[in-house]
């Protein structure tokens, strides 16, 4: 049996905007506000991150789309978004792709074409591999949000030290000078997107001990995913990385969401138990 939460890239990402905007994109920046756009002309989904920034040159929106798989139609994706960005809020987009795929980048970052003069295109954006920044490069900063990503980093050293690799970055996490509370939400994000490179018994046997020191079920990312994410869509990568197999913990979830009032059906749903044995739990 496999158990699914179901989360959006925003429940991960929404705590690291901040250091990934100073991190990754280099930009000397002024958030203003966030921009909540649907794309309901378009695909009919949300966008990751959109905020309204000032910068040298102007107020700008700063784009953020989170990649876990190669997609070939990426670069009309994200025309499209464009467009859509100007027209409802006359903002000029800075966009970048942010790809924390297993495998190497495949997709273009730009489209062009050229009949003369008067008809042509040349439209391009950043992606960004997260495999491509080096472990050594975050740890020892002060960008400890950035800390969640550290398994999708450093990518050749990933490949070549395996479970070792995670190990090195689960330590990490635990020597990071912040609070016990900030630390359980960066494990537990850590934990999750680690699916997206690790095998299921590799996390849970590297993750296990600082699981339960961390009591990570208490963290406040993990009771929102549990809370509020759970009707969302997942992206495709991160969904196998939070598959549990374990009925102990779908039952230990399906207590925790009884407590909390959550109806009966909604909870068989989530953790994939018959309703018969959530029943017996009330008892």
């Amino acid at each position: 049996m496999s158990q699914k939460y179901d989360i959006t890239m925003k429940n991960i990402f929404s705590d690291m905007t901040d250091d990934i905007m100073s991190y990754f994109l280099g930009l000397q920046y002024t958030k203003i506000d966030e921009l909540n756009i649907e794309f309901a002309r378009i695909e009919r989904r949300d966008s990751d991150m959109i905020f309204k920034c000032t910068t040298d040159k102007g107020n700008v929106a700063v784009h953020i789309e989170f990649q876990s798989e190669n997609d070939g139609k990426m670069p009309y994706r994200m025309l499209r978004y464009s467009m859509e960005i100007m027209e409802k809020h006359n903002l000029l987009p800075y966009q970048i792709v942010l790809y924390i795929g297993k495998d190497n980048v495949k997709m273009a970052n730009s489209l062009s074409y050229d009949f003369g003069e008067q008809n042509t295109l040349d439209y391009k954006y950043r992606i960004i591999n997260v495999g491509n920044i080096k472990y050594t490069d975050v740890v020892g900063t002060d960008y400890y949000d950035l800390y969640s990503l550290l398994p999708l980093m450093d990518q050749n050293r990933r490949e070549k030290e395996g479970e070792k690799y995670l190990e090195r970055c689960v330590e990490a996490i635990k020597d990071i000078p912040l609070d016990i509370n900030k630390k359980k939400d960066i494990t537990f994000k850590a934990e999750i997107l680690s699916g997206i490179v690790f095998k299921r018994e590799v996390i849970e046997k590297v993750f296990s001990e600082v699981v339960r020191m961390f009591r990570i079920e208490e963290s406040e990312t993990y009771k929102m995913i549990i809370e509020k994410g759970i009707e969302k869509g997942i992206e495709k990568g991160i969904e196998k990385g939070i598959e549990k197999g374990e009925k102990e913990k779908s039952i230990k979830i399906a207590k925790k969401l009884l407590e909390e009032g959550m109806d009966i059906d909604k909870i068989a749903k989530i953790t994939e138990l018959a309703k018969e044995e959530i029943k017996k739990l009330i008892n």
